[in-house]
C-alpha cells in the first residue's frame, strides 16, 4: 500500500525535529512485544549459558567482536 501523497507531503513539510519525532513514533509503533518470541530468546540465552558453563563454547571479548565488524 502506497503512502497517500497528502500524508507524505504533510510529513515532509514538518521541521526536522518534528519529522524525527514522527519517525520515532512510527518505528515505536512497529515494536510490539511478542511473548512467544521472548520465551524463545530466553530459552536460547539459557542454552548458551549452559553450554558455556559446560565448556562447550568459549566467550569472545567484545573488542574482538567489534574489530571484526
Amino acid at each position: 500500500m502506497a503512502v497517500p501523497a497528502n500524508l507524505l507531503k504533510d510529513a515532509l513539510s514538518l521541521e526536522a525535529p518534528k519529522r524525527a519525532e514522527l519517525v520515532d513514533e512510527l518505528l515505536a509503533s512497529l515494536d510490539k512485544p511478542d511473548k512467544a518470541i521472548d520465551v524463545l530468546w530466553a530459552e536460547e540465552a539459557e542454552s548458551r549459558i549452559d553450554a558455556y558453563e559446560r565448556g562447550e563454547i568459549e566467550s569472545v571479548p567484545v573488542h574482538s567482536v567489534m574489530a571484526e565488524i
